[in-house]
């Protein structure tokens, strides 16, 4: 046989969608591969940031257990390691300062538990037209993390898309610089100028 015949075998045999079935199951061994175990580290992405409160006006802090939506720009327990899975924008959520993750049980409380990788304590993001953000179960559909006036949780049954209470903002902490506020640039007007042109005199004064 000669080696252009041995080339054209597969396509003999298999016809010419040969190499299309191999690369699909490659990719097929591919995505099973790397979806396997969802808590591989080299599949995460960790982002820091606090999530602001429609109703309360504040941020969601994790204080263990206990979690409310009552804590201050740039307090401690305000700010929140949040891992996000790179298939998919499924989310846990863990207090930096308490270690506790946001968790949502079969009766729809909103609790803190140290351990985050059962999927009572994964969330799924939905972006929101008015730019807010709703964090609904990954596993009760239709159960969103929400808090009330009071900043106390409420329960995922009672929850839908389009209450106030489960509407967040994502915000920077305390200190820290969005990227984009760098590359700002300021309009130089009159009053600019003067006010440049009258900064050494004060200091010669």
């Amino acid at each position: 046989i000669s080696v252009l015949s041995f080339r054209l075998l597969p396509f003999l045999i298999y016809g010419p969608c040969f190499e299309c079935q191999q690369s699909s199951a490659d990719f097929r061994f591919y995505i099973e591969n790397h979806t396997r175990n969802p808590d591989d580290l080299s599949r995460k992405q960790v982002r820091i940031y606090q999530l602001y409160s429609r109703t309360t006006g504040k941020h969601v802090q994790i204080l263990g257990k206990k979690i409310n939506a009552n804590g201050d720009d740039g307090g401690k327990y305000a700010l929140l390691v949040v891992e996000t899975e790179t298939f998919g924008s499924h989310i846990r959520i863990k207090g930096k300062e308490s270690e506790h993750y946001i968790c949502m049980n079969e009766k729809g409380k909103i609790v803190g538990r140290p351990d985050g990788r059962k999927q009572e304590c994964v969330f799924v993001e939905e972006f929101l037209e008015n730019n807010y953000t709703a964090l609904v179960s990954a596993k009760y559909k239709g159960w969103y993390l929400g808090f009330n006036r009071k900043g106390r949780p409420k329960k995922g049954s009672r929850t839908t898309q389009r209450q106030q209470e489960v509407h967040f903002m994502k915000r920077q902490p305390k200190g820290r610089v969005d990227p984009l506020e760098e590359f700002r640039f300021t309009t130089v007007t009159k009053r600019t100028r003067r006010a440049r042109r009258l900064k050494p005199n004060a200091k010669r004064n």
